[in-house]
């Protein structure tokens, strides 16, 4: 549940109208397998190669869930394809950090068209924020989404934010008992 605050920070530590003006960059060689895996996981596309972008122990959290460790994360992923078998990524900008976001950060402005026919129109377009913390093999160790660039609410807004969290893992964790760890055969990514 984003947060409707306009004042409050994202995961990059800025606020939404922040991160939405920063200016696009070009990415660091180091950043192109992250990204094309990035992609890849967006288009509905995952491959086994996909995956190794991150680290085992690595943090997804989007609207949705809060996927912990790459086995969680493989099966969220994996799921998006089996409810959209399409997704066409419209806009991928990679964002300058401002000073106070590390280097190890990569910040991307998404919006992502999702298919629940493939030959259809979307079903709907979602713009977010990803924020996606690396170690120093330039591996993922925490991938956020947020919506609209918009904070996720956590146990830190209180009870409500605990709930939202609550809700979020148990989620994730319904969804990694039910999704297979093999990326959707017949999919190849770009």
């Amino acid at each position: 549940m984003p947060s409707n605050n306009m004042d409050s920070t994202n995961a990059s530590g800025l606020t939404p109208n922040e991160t939405k003006s920063l200016k696009e960059r070009s990415p660091e060689p180091y950043e192109e397998k992250i990204l094309k895996g990035i992609k890849e996981l967006y288009s509905c596309k995952p491959s086994e190669e996909t995956y190794k972008i991150y680290t085992e122990d690595a943090v997804f959290h989007d609207p949705i869930g809060i996927a912990e460790g790459l086995k969680s994360i493989r099966a969220q992923f994996n799921g998006l394809v089996k409810v959209f078998p399409r997704a066409d990524v419209k806009q991928f900008r990679v964002l300058q950090n401002p000073p106070s976001v590390p280097k190890s950060t990569i910040l991307v402005d998404q919006d992502v068209a999702y298919y629940r026919d493939p030959n259809g129109s979307p079903t709907k377009t979602i713009n977010s924020l990803l924020t996606l913390q690396t170690n120093e093999r330039h591996l993922v160790t925490k991938h956020t989404e947020e919506w609209d660039h918009k904070r996720e609410t956590s146990r830190e807004d209180g009870f409500v934010g605990l709930l939202n969290e609550q809700r979020k893992r148990m989620t994730a964790g319904i969804t990694g008992m039910f999704v297979s760890q093999e990326p959707p055969a017949g999919k190849t990514s770009n």
